[in-house]
């Protein structure tokens, strides 16, 4: 017998601890090299535990819910043993349980949905009975593992008690850390985002097929915002104790939202990236927020950050600040307004912009003409964006 254990992977420096969700395999089944056993939740990120070996998992040492450090044992796998051996009898095994199903009582789960393989039978060498789908009707069904049992206070009134995951208790954390340490406040100015519709229509096709990935307007505004942050370095500082730090680098996080709460994945070395680069990036983070599979070296870090509330059709937001950055941008959802030109009333596309910055360290007058360089770039993007 060759027995290896299972250990949590080395977690960051700013993660103490994770816990663990599902585990995939039980004692006794098979694991084949790199198929996942157990999800790992984190405050920042929901990993994947893959297997080095194949094996048969032999012992469990945490099981669900349990509370690990990185490098912990949580469990023993047996590599001398191979997945195949494993494969016959299971499926034996299933075609045993669907003959034990008697014609009458498979008749009667067919017509009420019932599904026979969650019942124990009842008749010779288990045997499902009519008798036993008939029972099985009766009772009320349990709820899933991960289901929530409404209760009725006082008054009758259905109320939930959810317990919060890591990921949202650590949200819940920073943000609190955020309004009570820092000096927030918010400045607002408004853009134009006509030369920038028009650009992108003129060349989206020729984009997309030249890179194989769509141009959206998030680009835009990530290339407008390293471009503002070289100009006012304060804004990509951050604050350590009594000294301020100016990041040499613009790595520029991007608020992305899933199922398990928000996450900020980092472009790094933003100023360095083409529109196409940063698209990528972006369709990358966010089809991996969806599975949980942005690893946390991806979330680490970051110089400044931008929350894009206009996805979900927001006018105008103050976005908190996430700490230890300086600033926070907000863009909302960019609608046809009226708006005075050369004393005329004409309707343009218009996105209000938020800027969330630490008065700490930030003053007023370098926040304003930040967002105004924001606001050039992208009013006059063939200049500044596309730096022609």
């Amino acid at each position: 017998m060759s027995m290896i254990e299972v250990k949590v992977p080395q977690l960051s420096e700013s993660v103490s601890e994770a816990t663990l969700v599902t585990w995939h395999k039980q004692v006794g089944e098979a694991v084949a090299e790199g198929e996942n056993m157990i999800d790992i939740e984190t405050d920042k990120v929901v990993l994947e535990l893959p297997a080095h070996k194949s094996g048969v998992l032999t012992k469990i040492l945490k099981g669900d819910g349990e509370k690990v450090t990185s490098n912990e044992v949580i469990a023993l796998l047996d590599t001398e043993v191979q997945p195949s051996v494993q494969a016959v009898p299971t499926q034996a095994v299933e075609v045993k349980a669907q003959a034990a199903v008697m014609p009458a009582a498979q008749k009667i789960a067919a017509e009420n949905k019932v599904d026979t393989a969650v019942i124990s039978g009842s008749g010779r060498d288990g045997r499902v009975l009519k008798e036993d789908v008939l029972s099985a009707l009766q009772k009320p069904a349990a709820p899933a593992p991960t289901a929530v049992i409404p209760q009725a206070n006082a008054g009758g009134r259905v109320e939930q008690r959810v317990p919060m995951t890591r990921i949202r208790q650590r949200i819940a954390e920073r943000l609190l850390q955020s309004q009570q340490n820092a000096a927030i406040l918010t400045t607002f100015n408004e853009v134009n985002m006509q030369q920038v519709i028009d650009l992108r229509n003129k060349y989206k096709d020729a984009f997309e097929k030249k890179h194989g990935i769509k141009l959206g307007f998030m680009s835009f505004f990530v290339r407008a915002a390293a471009l503002a942050l070289q100009k006012f370095p304060l804004v990509n500082a951050s604050i350590d104790g009594t000294d301020i730090i100016y990041h040499g680098y613009y790595d520029i996080g991007v608020a992305v939202g899933s199922e398990r709460g928000l996450v900020v994945p980092i472009i790094r070395d933003a100023d360095k990236l083409s529109l196409a680069d940063i698209e990528k990036q972006i369709a990358d983070f966010g089809a991996r927020a969806k599975t949980g599979k942005i690893s946390l070296e991806e979330l680490s870090g970051g110089t400044f950050s931008i929350s894009n509330g206009g996805v979900f059709g927001s006018m105008l937001s103050t976005p908190i600040i996430n700490p230890p950055q300086s600033a926070i941008l907000g863009i909302h959802a960019t609608k046809d307004r009226p708006v005075a030109e050369n004393g005329h009333v004409v309707i343009r596309p218009m996105n209000y912009l938020a800027l969330s910055y630490d008065h700490r360290i930030v003053d007023g007058r370098d926040a304003v003409l930040f967002l105004v360089a924001i606001k050039e770039a992208l009013e006059f993007p063939g200049h500044a964006v596309l730096d022609i």
